[in-house]
This record gives C-alpha cells, sequence and structure tokens, in this order.
C-alpha cells in the first residue's frame, strides 16, 4: 500500500517556497459580497477541506486552527458594487490580490482553486484544487466562515430575504423574496433573477 498522495503545495515546499492557497466564497450568489482568502501554511499534512464539504461548526472550529497555524493569512473582498460594474470574475480577482498584497510574508508561490490570477511567480490552477491543497482548502474556509458572517449582517440590515439561511445564493425561498420584496441594495443587480425582479428599493439606495 502507498503512503499519502503528494498535496499541490508539495513540488512548491522541496524548494523552499512560501506557498499561499487561494480560493473564493460567493462567486455564483446573486447578492452580497466575494470574499477570497489566502493562506501560507509551513510544509506538512493539516486536516483542512474544502469548506463546502464542512458543516457551519467545523468550519468555525478549523477557521481558527488556520488562523492558529498559518504562517500568514488574509482576505479579500469585492463588494457587490464592484461585482456589477466588473462582472463576477474580475471582481473575484480583484479580492484575490487584495487578499494576496495583505499577506506578510508575501508567498513565493500559489495553488488557487482553477483562478488564474495574474502574477509572476509560480502558479498551478487546477480545478477542485481545494480537495487537493490543504492550504486552498484553508483558503476557502477562512473565506466562508468571514463572507456567511457578513450574510448574517446582511440579513439584520435587510430582513425578510433570509440572506442568515442561504447566504445569497439561489434558493426557492430567496426567489419568493426577491418577487415579493424586490432587489436590496446588495443584491447583484447583473443576475438575469435579480434584473428580473420588481424593483421595490430606489437605484442607488
Amino acid at each position: 500500500m502507498g503512503g499519502p498522495k503528494a498535496c499541490l503545495e508539495e513540488e512548491f515546499w522541496v524548494q523552499g517556497l512560501k506557498v499561499a492557497g487561494v480560493d473564493e466564497a460567493g462567486r455564483g450568489a446573486w447578492a452580497g459580497p466575494i470574499v477570497v482568502g489566502a493562506v501560507i501554511l509551513r510544509p506538512g499534512r493539516y486536516p483542512f477541506r474544502d469548506s463546502k464539504l464542512l458543516r457551519p461548526k467545523e468550519r468555525e472550529r478549523l477557521a481558527e486552527e488556520v488562523r492558529r497555524v498559518a504562517l500568514a493569512h488574509a482576505l479579500g473582498v469585492a463588494e457587490v458594487g464592484e461585482v456589477d460594474r466588473l462582472g463576477v470574475l474580475k471582481a473575484t480577482l480583484l479580492a484575490a490580490q487584495r487578499a494576496l498584497d495583505l499577506l506578510d510574508p508575501p508567498p513565493e508561490a500559489l495553488v488557487t482553486d482553477y483562478l488564474q490570477v495574474a502574477t509572476f511567480l509560480p502558479l498551478l490552477a487546477p480545478p477542485k484544487a481545494d480537495q487537493k491543497s490543504p492550504s486552498v482548502a484553508a483558503a476557502s474556509i477562512l473565506a466562508k466562515v468571514h463572507r456567511d458572517r457578513l450574510m448574517e449582517e446582511l440579513d439584520r440590515l435587510y430582513p425578510g430575504y433570509g440572506f442568515a439561511r442561504h447566504k445569497g445564493y439561489g434558493t426557492p425561498e430567496h426567489q419568493r423574496a426577491l418577487q415579493a420584496l424586490g432587489p436590496s441594495p446588495v443584491h447583484r443587480r447583473r443576475f438575469s433573477p435579480v434584473a428580473q425582479a420588481p424593483l421595490r428599493f430606489p437605484e442607488g439606495e
């Protein structure tokens, strides 16, 4: 029987490089910001997994563990207005760059979940990297936990949409709320389910 599979960072770690894992939360949501996490881990084995596979309490616990063991970690946010103005991909790249700019020490190589960030650093960006890289999984956990908290705050500011439950994603409950209430100021107007909903908030509010 073979040993554990090498993670994506391995080829960089053996060169002595500091590797940042990068992942986002909220890219496909109808409302709220996009949040990108960036995490540098020391070489080793870690229990971090794709945040989508974790229960909320487990994500919270592992987020604390990420912050405890990481050599560096940071979050970048693209607000709703930026998502509408730039589009989802460019807004995600902007949030990723903001997160990377905050890392101290700075990274010397990057692993992302299929996100082709503009960089002169060595870059691996395969699909499903959050299942093959503890650094990317750690970044996904930090991004998801932070964005969930932001959506819970938006639920208090704009009650009735169910943001605390569905976190801004497209669910039947969210669709019904859009039809009944119209888009809130934190809905992404470019998304067709939002654009087609009756407008009840004044534009720009």
